[in-house]
């Protein structure tokens, strides 16, 4: 079933003033969408209105915190007020905290929770009041490769999008029982160069970076795009790291935990030291009033990938959806290679 984007389509953006959000609102408003842009940040926003309108399309940024249940419904309430019914709604804001687990403040964590998973549980709520009724409209879920295997320093992060994961799928079967028009589906990000890095709280000695490799947020935003059209697959998987990582994670877990425990934590630390003056948006937006705009890019263009040449041609090129078992083998295999080291 294919849903198109177009002029007379109304979607929402949550995370939307930078990373993979902002650069989502591009993509959707290229095809000349009517777009909402919820977010913490007011510079980040303003910034993103500016590449939407650029791009084509209409922009109406909201100020919100995705952990504030009413003020997500208040904000949809104004979309459908000034854009119209809502279409499409998807997923992406987050935040996080770079420490072992046991650095983590119960209130960090607390928090990391509230905005990374019921953050979404509170824009599919909102969006599902409005779209059941009209029996149409479309959710999307930003996941990552993490909803499927944890890795070291991010367990507030891996634990929301695990549980992300697992309320997609209750809600899917839950709508499929019902026989309803409304469609959810996930998209399970790779590591991509998004501003995340200098901006999420973090107690490492170094400044951080995605697990390489690393794809440009284009190549994301692409994906949520397709998805967004073609609601009918429970999920995609986006880049052949993700690919790995999830197959070789059902055929080799216990691997990956020794190997992930060897190489997980200096594979996210760059060599550099960490910035004494870096912001930490877990409490307050980055790019508030007294912040500046990040954009949708982090610090790590020269190495990141704008194409994903293993994937399908065409307007799948950016998604996979099945892969061999071979390549779970091999991801599995390689990890053994290093263990034996």
């Amino acid at each position: 079933m294919k849903h198109k984007i177009g002029k007379d389509c109304v979607v929402v953006l949550t995370g939307a003033s930078g990373g993979i959000g902002r650069a989502a609102a591009v993509a959707f408003a290229r095809r000349g969408a009517a777009i909402a842009l919820l977010a913490r940040g007011e510079k980040g926003l303003d910034g993103a209105a500016a590449d939407v309108a650029a791009a084509g399309g209409r922009a109406l940024p909201l100020s919100v915190d995705m952990s504030d249940g009413d003020g997500v419904e208040e904000a949809a309430r104004r979309v459908e007020d000034e854009l119209g019914p809502i279409d499409v709604w998807v997923n992406v804001a987050f935040s996080s905290v770079l420490a072992p687990f046991w650095e983590i403040e119960p209130a960090e964590f607390e928090r990391t929770t509230r905005v990374a998973y019921l953050g979404y549980v509170n824009g599919t709520r909102t969006a599902l009041r409005r779209m059941m009724p009209r029996d149409r409209g479309v959710i999307v879920q930003c996941g990552s490769a993490m909803a499927y295997r944890g890795i070291p320093l991010q367990s507030a992060y891996c634990g929301a999008k695990h549980a992300i994961k697992g309320f997609h799928e209750s809600l899917r079967t839950e709508l499929m029982h019902e026989g309803s028009g409304v469609k959810v589906t996930m998209v399970q990000m790779p590591a991509v160069n998004t501003p995340q890095f200098d901006w999420v709280l973090s107690r490492l000695r170094k400044r951080p970076q995605p697990v390489p490799p690393i794809y440009q947020p284009e190549v994301a935003a692409d994906a949520l795009l397709y998805a967004a059209e073609h609601p009918a697959r429970r999920e995609y998987w986006v880049g052949a790291s993700s690919v790995g990582t999830i197959l070789g994670n059902r055929l080799a877990a216990g691997l990956l935990d020794r190997y992930l425990a060897r190489t997980g934590f200096a594979s996210q630390h760059t060599d550099e030291d960490a910035r004494p003056d870096r912001p930490a948006n877990l409490w307050e937006p980055a790019d508030g009033p007294s912040g500046e705009d990040h954009g949708s890019h982090g610090r790590f263009d020269d190495r990141a990938h704008g194409t994903s040449p293993q994937l399908w041609a065409g307007r799948h090129k950016y998604l996979v959806g099945a892969a061999t078992a071979g390549a779970a083998a091999g991801a599995a295999a390689g990890a053994a290679r290093l263990l034996r080291r």
